[in-house]
Protein backbone atom coordinates (compact mmCIF):
# COMPACT_ATOMS: atom_id res chain seq x y z
CA UNK A 1 0.00 0.00 0.00
CA UNK A 2 1.23 3.61 -0.77
CA UNK A 3 0.89 5.99 1.85
CA UNK A 4 1.52 10.33 1.23
CA UNK A 5 2.96 11.71 4.65
CA UNK A 6 2.47 15.40 4.85
CA UNK A 7 3.68 16.68 7.99
CA UNK A 8 5.84 19.84 8.64
CA UNK A 9 7.70 18.87 11.76
CA UNK A 10 10.72 17.18 10.09
CA UNK A 11 11.53 15.31 13.02
CA UNK A 12 8.27 13.81 13.31
CA UNK A 13 7.46 13.31 9.50
CA UNK A 14 10.79 11.44 9.16
CA UNK A 15 10.17 8.66 12.42
CA UNK A 16 6.78 8.34 10.87
CA UNK A 17 8.05 7.55 7.52
CA UNK A 18 11.03 5.42 8.70
CA UNK A 19 8.18 3.22 11.33
CA UNK A 20 5.64 3.24 8.33
CA UNK A 21 7.95 1.53 5.94
CA UNK A 22 9.71 -0.84 8.66
CA UNK A 23 5.78 -1.52 8.45
CA UNK A 24 6.16 -2.44 4.70
CA UNK A 25 4.24 0.71 3.41
CA UNK A 26 5.49 2.73 0.55
CA UNK A 27 5.56 6.09 1.51
CA UNK A 28 6.40 9.66 -0.27
CA UNK A 29 6.39 12.70 1.96
CA UNK A 30 5.96 16.37 2.16
CA UNK A 31 6.33 18.91 4.54
CA UNK A 32 3.71 21.61 3.27
CA UNK A 33 0.25 21.30 1.44
CA UNK A 34 0.91 22.76 -1.93
CA UNK A 35 3.29 20.23 -2.65
CA UNK A 36 1.08 17.64 -1.02
CA UNK A 37 -1.88 18.87 -3.88
CA UNK A 38 0.31 18.26 -6.74
CA UNK A 39 1.85 14.83 -5.69
CA UNK A 40 -2.03 14.28 -5.74
CA UNK A 41 -2.11 15.14 -8.86
CA UNK A 42 0.47 13.14 -10.28
CA UNK A 43 0.66 9.93 -8.42
CA UNK A 44 -1.27 7.19 -6.57
CA UNK A 45 -1.77 6.42 -3.23
CA UNK A 46 -4.25 4.29 -0.62
CA UNK A 47 -3.97 7.01 2.53
CA UNK A 48 -2.69 10.31 3.52
CA UNK A 49 -1.76 11.33 6.78
CA UNK A 50 -2.42 14.83 6.87
CA UNK A 51 -0.86 17.66 9.38
CA UNK A 52 -3.51 20.47 9.61
CA UNK A 53 -1.07 23.10 10.71
CA UNK A 54 0.88 23.57 6.95
CA UNK A 55 2.67 25.83 5.45
CA UNK A 56 1.67 28.03 1.70
CA UNK A 57 -1.87 25.90 1.98
CA UNK A 58 -3.17 24.80 5.15
CA UNK A 59 -4.59 21.40 5.91
CA UNK A 60 -8.05 22.41 5.86
CA UNK A 61 -7.90 23.80 2.63
CA UNK A 62 -5.70 20.32 1.55
CA UNK A 63 -8.38 18.31 2.47
CA UNK A 64 -11.53 20.27 1.05
CA UNK A 65 -9.69 20.48 -2.15
CA UNK A 66 -9.14 16.53 -2.22
CA UNK A 67 -12.87 15.54 -1.32
CA UNK A 68 -13.47 18.22 -4.33
CA UNK A 69 -11.49 15.51 -7.17
CA UNK A 70 -11.35 12.44 -5.33
CA UNK A 71 -14.20 11.25 -2.86
CA UNK A 72 -12.49 7.39 -2.08
CA UNK A 73 -8.89 8.65 -0.91
CA UNK A 74 -8.72 7.43 2.48
CA UNK A 75 -7.48 10.13 4.97
CA UNK A 76 -6.29 10.37 8.34
CA UNK A 77 -6.17 13.83 9.63
CA UNK A 78 -2.77 14.29 12.04
CA UNK A 79 -3.21 17.32 14.09
CA UNK A 80 -2.20 18.86 17.96
CA UNK A 81 -5.64 20.70 17.57
CA UNK A 82 -7.40 18.76 19.78
CA UNK A 83 -10.96 20.84 20.46
CA UNK A 84 -13.74 19.00 19.78
CA UNK A 85 -15.06 21.96 16.49
CA UNK A 86 -11.82 21.35 14.45
CA UNK A 87 -11.88 17.59 14.55
CA UNK A 88 -15.81 18.38 13.74
CA UNK A 89 -14.57 20.60 11.09
CA UNK A 90 -11.98 18.03 9.64
CA UNK A 91 -14.94 14.89 9.66
CA UNK A 92 -17.39 16.93 7.95
CA UNK A 93 -14.71 18.44 5.28
CA UNK A 94 -14.47 14.71 4.44
CA UNK A 95 -11.65 13.24 6.59
CA UNK A 96 -12.11 9.45 7.24
CA UNK A 97 -10.71 9.68 10.78
CA UNK A 98 -8.55 12.20 13.32
CA UNK A 99 -5.93 10.99 15.67
CA UNK A 100 -4.40 14.01 18.22
CA UNK A 101 -0.74 14.43 18.44
CA UNK A 102 1.16 13.31 20.46
CA UNK A 103 0.18 9.70 19.41
CA UNK A 104 1.60 6.27 20.03
CA UNK A 105 2.98 4.97 16.89
CA UNK A 106 0.98 1.60 17.61
CA UNK A 107 -2.25 3.45 17.35
CA UNK A 108 -1.43 4.96 13.95
CA UNK A 109 -1.09 1.49 12.74
CA UNK A 110 -3.93 0.22 13.52
CA UNK A 111 -6.06 2.81 12.44
CA UNK A 112 -4.19 2.68 8.94
CA UNK A 113 -5.08 -0.85 8.90
CA UNK A 114 -8.44 -0.08 9.97
CA UNK A 115 -8.65 2.21 7.06
CA UNK A 116 -7.31 0.28 4.37
CA UNK A 117 -9.47 -2.81 5.62
CA UNK A 118 -12.72 -0.48 4.47
CA UNK A 119 -10.97 -0.13 0.97
CA UNK A 120 -10.56 -3.58 0.07
CA UNK A 121 -13.53 -4.66 2.51
CA UNK A 122 -11.51 -6.96 4.32
CA UNK A 123 -12.88 -7.61 8.05
CA UNK A 124 -9.60 -9.07 9.79
CA UNK A 125 -6.13 -8.34 9.59
CA UNK A 126 -5.20 -11.88 8.65
CA UNK A 127 -5.23 -12.71 4.73
CA UNK A 128 -6.02 -16.05 3.16
CA UNK A 129 -4.90 -18.36 0.21
CA UNK A 130 -4.92 -21.63 -0.36
CA UNK A 131 -2.60 -22.76 2.15
CA UNK A 132 -1.08 -19.29 2.95
CA UNK A 133 -1.63 -16.64 5.80
CA UNK A 134 -0.29 -12.96 5.96
CA UNK A 135 -0.72 -11.70 9.14
CA UNK A 136 -0.88 -7.65 8.40
CA UNK A 137 -0.67 -6.47 11.76
CA UNK A 138 2.19 -8.61 12.64
CA UNK A 139 3.56 -8.44 9.16
CA UNK A 140 4.26 -12.33 9.14
CA UNK A 141 3.69 -14.51 6.11
CA UNK A 142 3.70 -18.99 6.44
CA UNK A 143 2.71 -21.77 4.30
CA UNK A 144 1.09 -24.21 6.63
CA UNK A 145 2.98 -24.20 9.38
CA UNK A 146 5.56 -23.39 8.29
CA UNK A 147 7.29 -19.78 8.53
CA UNK A 148 8.35 -17.74 5.30
CA UNK A 149 11.17 -15.14 5.59
CA UNK A 150 10.28 -12.41 3.02
CA UNK A 151 12.15 -8.54 2.53
CA UNK A 152 9.69 -5.88 3.15
CA UNK A 153 8.72 -5.36 -0.98
CA UNK A 154 8.00 -8.85 -1.27
CA UNK A 155 5.82 -9.05 2.05
CA UNK A 156 3.93 -6.02 -0.01
CA UNK A 157 3.85 -7.42 -3.00
CA UNK A 158 2.29 -10.43 -1.66
CA UNK A 159 -0.10 -8.14 0.60
CA UNK A 160 -1.13 -6.60 -2.41
CA UNK A 161 -1.69 -9.65 -4.49
CA UNK A 162 -4.22 -10.57 -1.55
CA UNK A 163 -6.23 -8.20 -1.61
CA UNK A 164 -6.51 -8.27 -5.31
CA UNK A 165 -6.93 -11.83 -5.65
CA UNK A 166 -9.69 -11.63 -8.51
CA UNK A 167 -8.10 -9.05 -10.75
CA UNK A 168 -4.95 -9.08 -12.85
CA UNK A 169 -2.43 -6.44 -11.59
CA UNK A 170 0.16 -4.87 -13.95
CA UNK A 171 3.74 -3.32 -13.48
CA UNK A 172 2.08 0.10 -13.29
CA UNK A 173 -0.37 -0.97 -10.88
CA UNK A 174 2.06 -2.72 -8.66
CA UNK A 175 4.39 0.57 -9.09
CA UNK A 176 1.42 2.85 -8.19
CA UNK A 177 1.11 0.86 -4.78
CA UNK A 178 3.54 -0.95 -3.48
CA UNK A 179 6.99 1.17 -4.69
CA UNK A 180 7.08 4.96 -3.46
CA UNK A 181 8.34 7.84 -5.99
CA UNK A 182 12.03 6.95 -5.27
CA UNK A 183 11.26 4.52 -7.61
CA UNK A 184 12.53 3.80 -10.90
CA UNK A 185 9.74 3.00 -13.57
CA UNK A 186 11.71 1.67 -16.31
CA UNK A 187 13.81 -0.32 -14.01
CA UNK A 188 13.43 -4.73 -13.73
CA UNK A 189 12.98 -3.93 -9.91
CA UNK A 190 9.33 -5.11 -10.46
CA UNK A 191 10.40 -8.59 -12.05
CA UNK A 192 13.49 -9.42 -10.18
CA UNK A 193 11.23 -8.87 -6.65
CA UNK A 194 8.13 -11.37 -8.10
CA UNK A 195 10.76 -13.77 -9.60
CA UNK A 196 12.41 -13.82 -5.82
CA UNK A 197 8.97 -14.12 -4.10
CA UNK A 198 7.81 -17.06 -6.75
CA UNK A 199 11.01 -18.69 -5.47
CA UNK A 200 10.63 -18.86 -1.94
CA UNK A 201 6.94 -19.83 -2.48
CA UNK A 202 7.90 -22.95 -4.64
CA UNK A 203 10.65 -23.71 -2.20
CA UNK A 204 7.34 -24.63 -0.03
CA UNK A 205 4.46 -25.51 -2.30
CA UNK A 206 4.38 -27.74 -5.47
CA UNK A 207 1.35 -25.37 -7.16
CA UNK A 208 2.13 -21.82 -9.11
CA UNK A 209 0.96 -19.03 -7.17
CA UNK A 210 1.42 -16.42 -9.40
CA UNK A 211 1.25 -16.21 -12.91
CA UNK A 212 2.22 -14.28 -15.69
CA UNK A 213 -0.63 -13.05 -18.32
CA UNK A 214 1.66 -11.95 -20.84
CA UNK A 215 1.26 -8.41 -21.79
CA UNK A 216 -1.08 -7.97 -18.89
CA UNK A 217 0.38 -8.70 -16.01
CA UNK A 218 0.31 -11.07 -12.82
CA UNK A 219 -2.15 -12.88 -10.62
CA UNK A 220 -2.51 -15.58 -8.21
CA UNK A 221 -3.24 -19.09 -9.48
CA UNK A 222 -6.29 -20.66 -8.20
CA UNK A 223 -7.12 -23.87 -6.54
CA UNK A 224 -7.53 -26.25 -9.27
CA UNK A 225 -4.76 -25.36 -11.20
CA UNK A 226 -6.86 -22.65 -13.17
CA UNK A 227 -4.73 -20.35 -15.29
CA UNK A 228 -6.40 -17.07 -15.32
CA UNK A 229 -8.60 -14.98 -13.08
Amino acid sequence: MRLLVVEDDDDLRLALVEGLRMSHYAVDETADGEEALYLLTTEAYDLVLLDLNLPKIDGFSVLKQIRESNADLKILILSAKSNALDKVEGLDLGANDYLTKPFDFIELEARIRNLLRRQFIQEKNILKFRNITLNISEGTVAIGDEALQLTKKEFAILRYFLLNRDKIISQEELLEHVWDSRANQFSSSIRVHIASLRKKLQHYVDYEVIGTKVGVGYYLVKEGGIGDV
